[in-house]
């Protein structure tokens, strides 16, 4: 059983119970690590604040990650009331509308840049400000999804952003690597949450991966958790710099 007493794990992405982030959280108190978890904005704070409550110890904060004041504010009262963080969980991702709708080659020039700054810069941004109060050395996740290697109709602009995501995993566990910090990203099929259904046609990426994927089902959001909190413990302490996928072993198939 991993034991996670004594961790300071930060979730920033909670919208409600369907969220990936929820199940993330989920699993990570139940290993007994202490949660500081963040919403988005004033809308969001009612139900978020009703399923932190479900989590013992845990708080709650508001922070739009793409306003860099709200981002340090954040980090200031965590170093404040923890001292240190150990975790750092990114479920963050945000396209855009039309941007998921229409056809990939109408993309303009402002869906792009909103796609990469809060689906990617905002990555870097959190890991930046999170970084020195690892004091301890530490796990940030983040999470991805196949469309970043292969075409996913509808997809779309969020798919360039999910390769970028990637990437910077990469180049983020190379240079926090010396202090202990491992930078992982989990690609988990597709799951029935709010940003999921802003994607067009869900119902028939949700059913081609019952149908081709070797275990004929679709993935949870407590499996994905799952995964993380073994990320996010020393059972994963040579791993970093990796996507693990979490998705019912659709991404091995060729058709």
């Amino acid at each position: 059983m991993i034991d996670l007493k004594g961790k300071v794990a930060v979730v920033f992405g909670l919208a409600n119970k369907r969220s990936i982030a929820w199940g993330i959280a989920q699993k990570l108190a139940a290993a007994g690590a202490t949660l500081a978890i963040g919403y988005q904005n004033e809308r969001m704070k009612l139900e978020a604040h009703g399923l932190i409550a479900e989590l013992p110890g845990a708080t709650g904060f508001q922070c739009d990650v793409s306003i860099d004041a709200e981002i340090d504010a954040v980090f200031a009262a965590l170093k404040e009331q923890h001292g240190k963080i150990d975790i750092l969980v990114h479920a963050i991702a945000f396209a855009p509308p039309a941007a998921l709708k229409g056809e990939f080659l109408n993309t303009t020039r402002e869906d792009f840049r909103i796609a990469h700054e809060v689906s990617v810069y905002s990555l870097i941004a959190l890991s930046r400000a999170a970084a020195p109060l690892m004091t301890e050395g530490g796990s940030i996740l983040t999470l991805t999804y196949l469309a970043s290697e292969r075409v996913v109709p509808h997809y779309n602009v969020m798919a360039l952003a999910k390769a970028s995501l990637e990437a910077t995993v990469r180049y983020l566990s190379y240079e926090l690597g010396a202090k202990n910090i491992r930078v992982n990203a989990i690609s988990a099929g597709p799951i029935n949450t709010l940003a999921a259904r802003g994607v067009g046609d869900l119902s028939t990426m949700r059913s081609a991966q019952v149908e081709r994927s070797p275990l004929h089902r679709n993935v949870d959001q407590e499996e994905v958790g799952g995964t993380a909190l073994f990320l996010a413990s020393p059972l994963a302490s040579a791993v970093t710099g990796e996507v693990i996928y979490v998705d019912c072993g659709f991404n091995i198939m060729g058709f």
